[in-house]
């Protein structure tokens, strides 16, 4: 009980919350194109990432970019507070030495815990991105879709999400692999932190972007029967929008761990002081 309640755990969850808005506030434009991309059949989202990004900036105006920056922010810094106070509450409470099977496992938990609390939040926030949509804010968005769809509307998407815990696991699973061995040859810093952290997220986004890709268009409310019935004569259909969400992820994943392993041991390091000065 007492590592779920500990303060070092409330620092890992605050950290983790912290980096992701800082991370997803800067990328954000890359998100709005990848959500597009992956629900969307229009001819006009055809093209590199770069060149999709100042076509839609022209035609729609360089807010559609940030379309929903707001609630994506609420509902991100309540989604990685959870999955770090899980992540570092589990890790604490097993008391035993941390490993890379150990890592997953308690990856996966994390991740799971995370989907069945905060998925309509990110089916909102998904719909939000797209101009058939309108809700005003979030709060509004859930009522909205509760009122029309039930629970069952809100929850869309959760069983793909429910697989997709896969992604963090094995991004976290990677990432504190890599940090204990930087650690032990005394090479590991915040910057450090910044390069693993990217690698972590591209080979867990690589791996698990088929899901992500059904995940988005059942939360976006859209038809998946097309993506199915393409993907005989076309199997690359499945990592439609790859590029723009490795761009993204990535970037921002990057940013996120920085900033968290920054955070962390700022805040560790003057409640260490304070403690040795009482």
């Amino acid at each position: 009980m007492s590592s779920l309640l500990s303060y070092e755990t409330l620092v890992h969850a605050m950290a983790g919350a912290t980096g992701s808005v800082v991370g997803m506030t800067a990328f954000y434009p890359l998100d709005t194109l990848r959500s597009r991309i992956q629900v969307e059949d229009s001819v006009k989202l055809h093209g590199s990432s770069l060149e999709l990004l100042f076509k839609l900036a022209n035609e729609e105006g360089i807010e559609s970019l940030y379309r929903g920056l707001c609630p994506v922010l609420q509902s991100l810094s309540i989604s990685n507070f959870v999955y770090f106070y899980t992540f570092h509450a589990l890790r604490k409470a097993a008391k035993t030495k941390s490993s890379v099977l150990g890592d997953l496992t308690f990856g996966m938990l994390a991740g799971s815990v995370n989907v069945l609390l905060t998925s309509p939040l990110w089916v909102v926030n998904t719909r939000m991105k797209f101009d058939k949509y309108s809700y005003s804010n979030l709060f509004e968005g859930l009522y909205i879709i509760f009122k029309k769809e039930g629970l069952k509307g809100l929850w869309s998407g959760t069983i793909p999400s429910l697989l997709l815990v896969s992604n963090p696991a094995i991004q976290f699973m990677i990432y504190e692999s890599l940090k204990r061995q930087l650690i032990s040859r005394g090479h590991f810093s915040s910057y450090t932190a910044f390069l693993i952290g990217a690698i972590a997220k591209a080979i867990a986004t690589t791996l698990t972007y088929p899901l992500q890709l059904i995940q988005s268009r059942l939360r976006a409310g859209t038809n998946i029967k097309p993506v199915f019935k393409d993907i005989r004569s076309k199997p690359s259909i499945m990592f439609r929008g790859l590029e723009a969400k490795l761009l993204q992820t990535v970037m921002t994943a990057a940013l996120m761990f920085l900033v968290y392993e920054k955070v962390v041991g700022m805040v560790l390091t003057i409640m260490r002081v304070k403690l040795q000065k009482h």
